[in-house]
């Protein structure tokens, strides 16, 4: 059972046949807040993802045939400003945080997005077609 979620054991003592104390170890089930998570982040990545989510096809893409799916993100990789564009912006989102509409769940959100962008950009994971080809030489 070790590394099921909701795993654990029970200890008990006992004496065998030649009075020697054994010590038992006995499989129980106990259920753990959030499954697996003992910080609420199967929620939080819930919340992640339907942030970035809402990303996509929003205000700042473009609205012609062919180009509804380019962000500015697109144009600033075409041109390698991608990297610094996402640390900057983690500065700027988490460094407000607090001040700017107080306690912002949604410039958490921001910072954590950049941060995957940034994972991106930077190398850390890639993929074959990342859109720009219109854009590349």
């Amino acid at each position: 059972m070790d590394g099921h979620p909701y795993s654990d054991y029970e200890f008990t003592m006992t004496t065998n046949s030649d009075g020697k104390l054994d010590l038992e170890k006995t499989p129980v089930m106990i259920e753990k807040k959030n499954n697996l998570w003992k910080y609420n982040e199967d929620k939080i990545l819930k919340d992640v993802e339907d942030y970035v989510t809402s990303t996509y096809h929003g205000h700042y893409c473009g609205d012609e045939q062919g180009y509804d799916d380019i962000q500015t993100i697109d144009l600033m990789a075409a041109k390698k400003l991608a990297t610094g564009f996402c640390q900057a912006n983690i500065l700027k989102y988490g460094s407000r945080y607090g001040d700017k509409d107080g306690r912002n769940k949604r410039d958490l959100l921001k910072v954590i997005h950049y941060a995957m962008l940034l994972l991106h950009f930077d190398g850390h994971y890639t993929r074959k077609d990342n859109g720009l080809s219109e854009f590349s030489r």
